[in-house]
C-alpha cells in the first residue's frame, strides 16, 4: 500500500463508518427523529452495516483496517509493516472525527430540538452525572452501564480479541494485509454478534479511533447543555482494544499461521 493509498483509503472509510455508526446513534436518541427509540437492534444492525459499506468502499484502496486495532494486529502477525502503522492511525482518526462531525451536520435540526427541550429542563441537563457523560455523548462514543474500570477494561478486550481472531483466521485478503471481499461480509456479521452479545456493558467501542475521535468532536462542538465529555474513562476504549488485538495477534502467531 502506497502512503496516499492508506490515507485515502482509511480516511473516507473511517469517515463512512462514523457517519453510518454515529447516525443510527443519533437517529436512535435524539427528538424529532422518526428513529427515536428504534432500539438495541437498530443500533447493531446499523454499526454492522456500516462497517459493510465503508469497508467495502476502502477495501481496494487501503485494505480496509478502519481501527487502529485492527492495524496493530496486523501488525502483530506481519500482514502490516510497522512503520506503516503510524499512517494508518492517524488517517483513522482523521477520518473518525469527520465522520462524526458530519453526523452532526446531517442531524442538526435534530440536535436544535433535543438541546433546546434540555435548556427547557436545566436540572436534567447538568444534574449530578453530568460530570461524568453529557446527555448527548453516546452518539459520538461509548460509555459503562456499571462504571468499573478493571470490568469496562476486560470487555473491550475480550470484544476486540474475538473481533481481531476472526478477521484474522477469516476476513484476509490473499496478501493478508487487509479484508478481502468475503472477509468485509464476515467482518460485518461479527460485529453485529458482538454488539448483541458483548455490547451491552460498554457500548463495545473495540476501535480507538471510532471511540476518540468523536469524543474529540463532542467536546469541540458548540452544543448548548451537552453535558461532559467523560475523559476519565476515555481511556478504556482505547487501551482495551488495543490490549484485545495484541492478545489475538499473539494467539494467531502461535496457533494459527
Amino acid at each position: 500500500m502506497s502512503s496516499t493509498d492508506i490515507i485515502i483509503g482509511e480516511v473516507v472509510g473511517t469517515a463512512l463508518l462514523i457517519l453510518l455508526g454515529g447516525g443510527v446513534c443519533a437517529a436512535v436518541t435524539l427528538k424529532k427523529s422518526k428513529a427515536q427509540n428504534a432500539g438495541w437492534l437498530a443500533i447493531t444492525f446499523g454499526w454492522g452495516f456500516a462497517v459493510l459499506t465503508a469497508a467495502y468502499v476502502a477495501a481496494g484502496v487501503s485494505g480496509a483496517h478502519l481501527n487502529p486495532a485492527v492495524t496493530i494486529g496486523l501488525a502483530v502477525t506481519g500482514g502490516t509493516p510497522w512503520d506503516q502503522v503510524p499512517l494508518y492511525i492517524g488517517s483513522q482518526m482523521v477520518g473518525a472525527m469527520l465522520g462524526a462531525f458530519l453526523v452532526w451536520v446531517a442531524y442538526y435540526g435534530q440536535f436544535q430540538a433535543h438541546m433546546a427541550d434540555l435548556a427547557a429542563q436545566p436540572e436534567a441537563a447538568e444534574g449530578p452525572d453530568d460530570a461524568k457523560a453529557g446527555p448527548v455523548l453516546g452518539i459520538f462514543s461509548t460509555g459503562p452501564e456499571v462504571r468499573n474500570a478493571a470490568m469496562n477494561l476486560a470487555t473491550e478486550v475480550i470484544g476486540t480479541f474475538v473481533l481481531l481472531i476472526a478477521i484474522l483466521t477469516q476476513g484476509l485478503n490473499g496478501s493478508g494485509e487487509g479484508l478481502g471481499t468475503l472477509g468485509v461480509l464476515i467482518t460485518a456479521l461479527v460485529v453485529v454478534s458482538i454488539g448483541l452479545s458483548l455490547g451491552g456493558p460498554t457500548g463495545y467501542a473495540i476501535n480507538p479511533a471510532r471511540d476518540l475521535g468523536p469524543r474529540i468532536v463532542h467536546a469541540l462542538l458548540p452544543l448548548k447543555h451537552k453535558g461532559r465529555s467523560d475523559w476519565g474513562y476515555a481511556w478504556v476504549p482505547v487501551v482495551g482494544p488495543v490490549v484485545g488485538a495484541v492478545l489475538a495477534g499473539l494467539l494467531y502467531n502461535v496457533a494459527f499461521a
